[in-house]
């Protein structure tokens, strides 16, 4: 695929963030956007506007929407998955036949597939082995970024030549794109900052300040960078918008699904009910534990993940959990 050309651009999943790619990608090329209620579906065409995920931007004119999985792939030059980790693999598996051969699939799902703990650049490469994959991430608040915020994002693939043509698709006048080959990295850290995001949130809902979210995000970071690096990440990739970039904003922002979900959780509300509360997925929660079998696997030191884990998984009250990595044995900051 040449830069220069128009291409047709497909974006699967019509949550916060697949609404918002598919509207301003809209800007620059021929975009359909499949949701999986006709509800949904009807209401952007015929009000510009998504209500459940984004109700306060108006969308772009030239924006298209579908109910039909084979009228959004079919002819399409670029498929991009916006869809939850738990249901990745059965829409891929959907789409798969009515796909051209080599058509590259570009990846905006933070999260790992809870039975097996892949990576949705692995779970696509299994499902479609001939198409090229790349990741799209970053500080990629939704709402900041369809409200035409500046904000930049990185788009990781091996593949230099889809790299330079999907920054094109991609950027914007309000968002710059970047590209990086590190997919591990970048795949890793969008993975992980939801996980530490969730204790940001707990530490948040139990009162604390800027002290030790500063702390959480710091020590998060490590924990980020230690993982990723063992699996064959490169660490200044951490530094860069993947890493560092996204970490900050998804335990900073009140926007952050899973920075809620950790404050409703420090504030002593059942995962259970939060859930129920919310058409929203917070992927740190499905993800976490699936990230500490991954950090065990890799022999990996992860305490903070390993609190969230608790408060998410098994019943530990948050509080506890912050006395537990606070009385921790002593070491030395980089080890």
């Amino acid at each position: 695929m040449s830069a220069s050309m128009p291409q047709r651009v497909a974006v699967i999943g019509a949550g916060s963030w697949g609404t918002t790619v598919a509207s301003l990608v809209s800007l620059n090329t021929e975009t359909v956007l499949w949701a999986r209620r006709t509800d949904v579906v009807q209401t952007i065409l015929t009000t510009r506007r998504n209500p459940t995920y984004l109700p306060e931007v108006e969308l772009s004119p030239s924006l298209h929407a579908t109910h039909s999985l084979t009228q959004a792939v079919a002819g399409s030059d670029v498929i991009v998955m916006a869809v939850p980790s738990h249901g990745f693999r059965d829409i891929l598996v959907s789409l798969a036949p009515h796909l051209a051969l080599g058509v590259p699939i570009v990846s905006l799902t933070k999260g790992l597939e809870p039975a097996r703990g892949l990576r949705m650049s692995e779970v696509i490469s299994e499902v479609l082995p001939q198409s090229p994959v790349a990741v799209l991430t970053g500080p990629n608040l939704a709402r900041e970024i369809a409200q035409g915020q500046p904000a930049a994002s990185v788009i990781a693939t091996s593949d230099a030549a889809l790299a330079r043509n999907l920054q094109h698709v991609f950027n914007r006048p309000t968002w710059r794109m970047y590209t990086n080959n590190d997919v591990v990295g970048c795949e890793i850290a969008g993975v992980v900052k939801n996980v530490i995001a969730i204790g940001a949130g707990m530490a948040f809902g139990l009162g604390f300040g800027d002290n030790t979210r500063a702390a959480l995000i710091t020590r998060g970071l490590a924990e980020i960078t230690r993982l990723a690096v063992a699996m064959g990440a490169r660490p200044e990739t951490f530094a860069g918008l993947a890493g560092m970039g996204d970490l900050i904003a998804t335990c900073a922002s009140s926007m952050s699904r899973n920075n809620t979900v950790g404050r409703r959780l420090g504030q002593g509300e059942s995962l259970s009910s939060i859930i129920e509360s919310t058409s929203m997925v917070a992927e740190g929660v499905k993800s976490s534990a699936a990230v500490l079998d991954l950090a065990r696997a890799y022999n990996v030191e992860m305490p903070i993940t390993e609190q969230v884990v608790a408060v998410c998984h098994h019943g530990v009250h948050a509080g506890d959990a912050t006395r537990a990595l606070m009385t921790r044995a002593l070491k030395q900051e980089n080890d």
